[in-house]
C-alpha cells in the first residue's frame, strides 16, 4: 500500500511539475499528394531504392550516353584509368585463380553427372561475359558446388545420364539457359527482392547438408567404388557405401586418401596464415599433376584406380541446338533452371558484396543479376551449364590482389590455354583426385560456427536451420530447399501475424516511456494502461491485436486489483511504430474504442505516422476519436489527461 500510494504522489508531483511548461502539440496531416505522385513513390521506393537515374540528371546529351554505356558495361568505367600496375596484381591474381579452377572445373562437372571437359567450358565463357557487365573487382567466376550438385541430383532423378548422355547434357544446357532467364528478369524487372525469402538461417542449414551429401557421394572415387547409388540421401548412400565393400580398392583408398590429407594440410595452413593463400590455391591443381605423373608412371600396375581418359582439345562448341524448348521435359529444365537459378544468384551476390565491403566500395545487386544471367545465357548456348561467383575463387582472387575483373580475362586466357594445347595431358588424370578436390572444397560450407550463434541469438533461426539441414540429409537436395523457403516464408507470416506488443512505464524524471519489462526502472502511470505496437496494423494481424490489446487491459485491471492501486480510466496506445495500416487495422481501432468505451475507459492514439494519420482522417475515425484523441507523444497525452481529470469536479 505504502509503495503505490508513493508511486501516486511521484506522478502527481512530476505532472504539476511540467503543467505549467510543457505544450500540447497538435499532431499534423502530412501534405496532401495526389494518388498518382503517391503510386509513383512507392513503386520508387519498391524498386528503385538506390535511385539509379540520379547520375544523369542535368548532364549533356553526350554525357548521359556516355554514362549509360558505363552503368550497362561497368568495364567502360574503369578502363580509361587502366595501367601496368594493375595489370601486374591481376595477372597474378589470374593465374593464381586459373590453378584452382581448372581443377575444381573439372572436378564440379563430374558433380553434376556432366563430361568434365564442360567444368573447363564453363571457366572460359562466362568469365569473359562478366568481365564486360560485372560491377564485383573480386569476383572469380566459375561452377559451383551446390549448384552443380543440385543440378545433377535434380536431372538425374528423372533421366539417366548413363543411358541417355544426350538428353541430359541438352537439358542441362536448357536448366542453364532458363536459370540466366530467370536471373537476368530479376535484374532487369529490379526484383531483386525475391531471393531474400532464403534467410541467412536456412542457408547455413541448407549448405551444411548440401556438403555432407556432397562428401559421402565422393567415397564412390575415394573407395574406387563402380556401382554405387545414384540417390542423394544420406541412408542410401551409407548403405551402398558398405554394400559395396567388395569393389573397395587399396590402391584407389591410398592414393585418394594420401592427398586428401595434403589438401586438408594446405587448406588448414592457409586459414592460419591468410599470407599464405596461395599454398591452398596452387594444392588442387599440384595434385592433379603430381597424382597423374604417378598414376602414368605406374600404368601397368593401377589397373584398378579409374581415369579421367580422353578429354577432347578445342574452345566451347556451340549448343543452342541442344536446346529443349518443347517436349516432356521441358517443365523439369525450367523448374533445375529456376532452383538452380536462385541459389547461384544468392552465392554470387553474397560473395561480391562480401569481398566489396572488405575494399569499400558497392556492388549493385541488379546490375550483377543482369550479368550472371546474361553470362548464364550465354553459356549455355556455348557447351557451358550454370556459373556464378565461386568464394573459394573470389577468396584467392582477393587475397592475390585483383584490381579489376581483368583477373578473370587472364583466368579465362589460362583455361584457353589449357583447352587448345593441355588437354591429352589429363588423360591420366584419377578420378580419386578429383574426389578428394571436391571434399576439400565443400567442407569449409559446415558452417558449425554459425549455426552455435543461431543457437544462442536467435532460437526459431536455429529451428529453420536444423530442419533444412535435415531436409537435405534425408529427404532430397531440392525439397530440403524447399523446406528451407517454407520455413523462411512461415518465420515472415508469425512476424507479420503475430507482431510485438509492450507495456510501456515512464522513466522517473524524464517525459521517456519505455518498456516496463526491459527498463527497471520504468514505472506504470497510475489510471493509464500504455501500450506499443511494434508492425503495421493490417488485415493479417488486426483479430490477434484486438484480442491481445483487451487481454492486456484484463491483466492491468487485475494487477490493480491485486495491488489496492488507482483504478484504471485510459489506455493509451502508442503508434510510434506503426508504420502503415489498412481498411482492416482502421474497423481494429474503432472497434477497440467503442469496446473500452462501453467500460467507461478513454482510448487515445500517440503519434500515429504520416500515412496512418491521413487514413485516420480520410476515413473519418478521426471524429469519433475527438478533439482530445490523438497525442503527438506519450508524455503529452498523460499530462493533457491528467490535467482535464484534475479539473473535473
Amino acid at each position: 500500500m505504502g509503495v503505490n500510494s508513493n508511486r501516486v504522489e511521484h506522478f502527481a508531483s512530476h505532472d504539476s511539475a511540467i503543467e505549467e511548461t510543457m505544450q500540447i502539440h497538435a499532431v499534423q496531416l502530412p501534405p496532401h499528394q495526389t494518388t498518382l505522385h503517391k503510386l509513383r513513390h512507392r513503386v520508387s521506393e519498391i524498386f528503385f531504392p538506390d535511385d539509379p537515374l540520379h547520375r544523369f540528371k542535368n548532364q549533356t546529351r553526350f554525357k548521359k550516353f556516355l554514362l549509360a554505356l558505363q552503368y550497362l558495361f561497368p568495364i567502360f568505367d574503369w578502363a580509361p584509368n587502366y595501367n601496368l600496375t594493375l595489370l601486374r596484381s591481376d595477372l597474378i591474381s589470374g593465374l593464381t585463380i586459373a590453378s584452382l579452377a581448372i581443377p575444381q572445373g573439372i572436378s564440379y562437372a563430374k558433380l553434376a553427372n556432366l563430361p568434365p571437359i564442360l567444368g573447363l567450358y564453363s571457366s572460359f565463357v562466362p568469365p569473359l561475359i562478366y568481365s564486360l557487365l560485372g560491377s564485383s573487382r573480386h569476383l572469380g567466376v566459375g561452377p559451383v558446388s551446390i549448384a552443380s550438385l543440385v543440378m545433377g541430383s535434380m536431372l538425374s532423378d528423372k533421366i539417366s545420364y548413363t543411358q541417355e548422355p544426350i538428353l541430359y547434357l541438352g537439358l542441362a544446357f536448357t536448366a542453364t539457359f532458363f536459370a540466366g532467364v530467370f536471373q537476368a528478369s530479376l535484374g532487369i524487372l529490379r526484383l531483386g527482392f525475391v531471393i531474400d525469402f532464403l534467410s541467412k538461417a536456412t542457408l547455413v542449414g541448407f549448405t551444411g547438408g548440401a556438403a555432407i551429401i556432397v562428401s559421402l557421394q565422393q567415397l564412390k572415387g575415394l573407395l574406387g567404388i563402380v556401382h554405387f547409388t545414384s540417390k542423394m540421401q544420406i541412408i542410401p548412400v551409407t548403405i551402398s557405401v558398405f554394400k559395396q565393400r567388395h569393389e573397395w580398392s587399396w590402391q584407389t583408398i591410398l592414393l585418394g586418401f594420401g592427398f586428401l590429407v595434403f589438401l586438408l594440410t594446405t587448406r588448414h595452413i592457409s586459414l592460419r596464415k591468410p599470407k599464405l593463400f596461395w599454398v591452398s590455391a596452387a594444392a588442387p591443381l599440384t595434385s592433379v599433376i603430381l597424382s597423374t605423373i604417378l598414376v602414368f608412371l605406374l600404368r601397368n600396375k593401377t589397373h584398378q584406380i579409374s581415369v579421367i581418359g580422353h578429354l577432347p582439345k578445342g574452345v566451347n562448341p556451340p549448343s543452342a541446338n541442344m536446346l529443349y524448348f518443347n517436349g516432356p521435359y521441358l517443365a523439369l529444365a525450367i523448374k533445375t533452371g529456376i532452383i538452380t537459378g536462385i541459389l547461384s544468384l544468392t552465392e554470387g551476390i553474397a560473395v561480391g558484396r562480401t569481398f566489396a565491403s572488405l575494399k569499400n566500395y558497392q556492388v549493385d545487386g541488379n546490375k550483377e543479376m543482369m550479368a550472371i544471367g546474361l553470362m548464364n545465357i550465354a553459356g549455355s548456348c556455348s557447351s557451358c551449364y550454370v556459373t556464378t561467383g565461386s568464394f573459394s575463387r573470389s577468396a584467392v582472387n582477393y587475397n592475390a590482389g585483383a584490381q579489376t575483373t581483368v583477373s578473370n580475362i587472364i583466368m579465362a586466357a589460362a583455361v584457353l590455354v589449357t583447352l587448345l594445347f593441355l588437354m591429352p595431358l589429363f588423360y591420366y588424370t584419377p578420378n580419386v583426385v578429383l574426389a578428394a578436390i571436391i571434399i576439400t572444397a565443400v567442407i569449409g560450407l559446415i558452417d558449425y560456427q554459425s549455426a552455435y550463434k543461431l543457437w544462442k541469438v536467435d532460437k526459431l533461426d536455429f529451428l529453420a536451420c536444423l530442419c533444412s539441414f535435415f531436409g537435405v540429409l534425408f529427404i532430397s537436395v531440392p525439397l530440403g530447399l524447399g523446406i528451407a523457403v517454407i520455413i523462411s516464408v512461415l518465420k515472415i507470416l508469425l512476424h507479420v501475424t503475430r507482431p510485438n506488443t509492450l507495456v510501456l512505464g515512464n522513466i522517473p524524471g524524464t517525459q521517456i516511456f519505455h518498456n516496463i519489462n526491459q527498463y527497471k526502472k520504468a514505472l506504470r502511470v497510475p489510471s493509464f494502461l500504455i501500450l506499443a505496437v511494434e508492425s503495421p496494423i493490417y488485415f493479417a494481424n488486426s483479430t490477434y491485436l484486438q484480442e491481445r490489446i483487451l487481454r492486456w487491459v484484463r491483466e492491468e485491471e487485475e494487477h490493480i486489483k491485486a495491488n489496492n492501486g488507482a483504478p484504471l480510466k485510459c489506455i493509451i496506445l502508442d503508434m510510434t511504430a506503426v508504420t502503415a495500416t489498412d481498411t482492416s487495422g482502421l474497423d481494429t481501432l474503432c472497434e477497440l474504442r467503442k469496446m473500452l468505451e462501453k467500460r467507461s475507459l478513454e482510448f487515445v492514439l500517440a503519434n500515429p505516422v504520416g500515412n496512418v494519420m491521413e487514413k485516420l482522417h480520410k476515413s473519418n475515425i478521426l471524429d469519433s476519436f475527438g478533439l482530445k484523441g490523438v497525442y503527438l507523444t506519450v508524455g503529452e497525452a498523460v499530462t493533457d489527461i491528467s490535467s482535464i481529470w484534475k479539473a473535473q469536479p
